[in-house]
């Protein structure tokens, strides 16, 4: 039995941003038969400091943990075993987990994470209440100064280290004052260290000193070693391509279980979805979008495509929020066009009617790590166009004439990334959605194509088992 520790800043279901916490929320579970024990080191968000039942303090020997006193406690949160690091200086704050009241970053996010950071180590030097972790999996930038701290405490010989990167966009930067108050030694902050642009970069810390690296994508695991998709990062991952791995994302299959049995009772739930959302009956495509709307996402490529897809008879409905020009541009593309419905927020239950009851979910990120909503997509027979990149490139089987001759094809993948090769893609969803006995065979090759963590999991316990052996 192989046990490993996950540091992550947010988990599902109790504190969710993104990708990162649905993986931090299922693998646990799916780890079980594979050999591992996975328990969960969280901040004390107060959504997580509610949630946890019966905590017992294994740690409160922390008088001055980066600014303020600080405690461990363990419990059972959102059914995971958790350790929750209990700072109220540090995270007891309403609202987002990472940005304050004015839209911004909270100033100490260094702070925040690194105290989380070390506590990972600390756990993994002294044990937690007799537990002892072989394997720390840290998410993103957020917990990737562990290596760091377990080398200061002297556990990095017995204890290994593997980073995930969900998204390396986000790298942890802050200014080089910040050494000493971090914990930091001055010897690491070189170009071969944690310096980066003559900054503190977190996530650059766990690149180059993590004993393994992995990513939520094969096709991701090798974008990320060029210019394009690396982010001034690329020549580090370059150094350690023989210990980086890409491995999918699943989704829960349970949370995502389809509302219906066939595909005529799918239909009834797009007839619903257009009635809720205020849409006509029509001879196209109830094409579906639900993402934050960012410039990554590739929303203002859809815009500009958005023409082609009502000239053939389809529609769009969108749940999302994010930039305040895209919330805008879809609001007017609103009111202008009868075929367009949108709705600017997050509401949980409705992403699961928008998921069932679409005909097709347009995904037109311009990189993607994984992506979980084309996966939302063929759980539901609700066919993804996608742009291809990152694990959207790896998840979904493409229309092109192979495909459809093969009766493979489970959606249709953009290439290039560009408004002209958007609206070819819409079109041809178009002409597919008219040809009934293809459209059913590829919604049919989506539903059994396999979503779930079963193959991931048996990945993630046999990198964890080498690791821990190598260690």
């Amino acid at each position: 039995m192989t046990t490993v520790l996950s540091v992550a800043s947010e988990c599902a279901p109790l504190v969710k941003t993104g990708g990162l916490a649905d993986v931090a929320g299922a693998l646990p579970s799916a780890l079980a038969g594979h050999g591992t024990e996975m328990r969960t080191l969280l901040p004390g968000y107060p959504a997580v400091m509610a949630a946890l039942e019966e905590p017992v303090a294994i740690i409160q020997r922390e008088k001055n943990l980066f600014g303020g006193p600080a405690r461990l406690l363990h419990g059972i949160a959102g059914g995971l075993e958790v350790y929750v690091l209990d700072a109220p200086h540090l995270f007891e704050r309403e609202g987002a987990i990472y940005l304050g009241p004015d839209g911004k970053d909270w100033p100490d996010n260094p702070e925040r994470f690194a105290a989380l950071s070390w506590m990972a180590a600390t756990i993994a030097t002294d044990g937690a209440a007799g537990w002892e972790p072989q394997v720390l999996h840290l998410h993103d930038w957020q917990a990737a100064l562990t290596p760091i701290y377990l080398r200061q405490l002297g556990s990095a010989d017995r204890v290994a280290t593997l980073l995930t990167i969900h998204n390396i966009a986000f790298q942890g930067l802050t200014d080089a004052k910040r050494l000493k108050a971090l914990k930091l030694p001055a010897s690491g902050f070189t170009a071969d260290g944690f310096e980066y642009y003559g900054k503190i970069s977190a996530l650059k810390a766990g690149l180059v000193y993590a004993d393994k690296l992995s990513t939520v994508s094969p096709s991701y695991a090798i974008e990320l070693m060029t210019p394009e998709f690396g982010m001034g990062l690329d020549g580090v991952l370059r150094s350690r391509r023989a210990d980086m791995t890409g491995i999918l994302n699943g989704i829960d299959l349970e949370a995502w279980q389809p509302p219906f049995k066939t595909l005529r009772a799918k239909a009834k739930l797009t007839k619903s979805l257009r009635q809720e959302m205020g849409l006509p009956d029509a001879g196209g495509p109830l094409c579906v979008v639900v993402s934050r709307l960012t410039s990554q996402k590739g929303l203002d490529i859809l815009l500009e495509a958005l023409p082609r897809l009502l000239a053939e008879g389809g529609q769009l409905a969108l749940l999302g929020s994010g930039d305040a020009e895209l919330e805008k541009a879809f609001q007017e593309a609103d009111a202008r066009h009868s075929g367009v419905a949108v709705k600017i927020g997050y509401d949980e239950a409705l992403s699961h009617r928008f998921i069932a009851g679409g005909d097709a979910i347009l995904v037109p990120s311009r990189f993607e790590p994984c992506g979980l909503t084309q996966l939302y997509g063929l759980r539901h027979g609700t066919l993804p166009v996608v742009s291809l990149t990152g694990g959207l490139a790896d998840t979904v089987v493409p229309a092109n004439a192979a495909g459809i001759w093969a009766g493979v094809a489970t959606g249709i993948q953009v290439h290039p990334i560009t408004t002209d090769a958007w609206e070819h893609a819409l079109g041809q969803l178009c002409a597919i959605y008219r040809q009934h006995d293809i459209w059913n065979r590829m919604q049919k090759n989506a539903m059994r194509h396999p979503v779930g963590w079963e193959v991931s999991a048996a990945a993630y316990a046999a990198l964890f088992k080498d690791i821990e052996k190598a260690a």
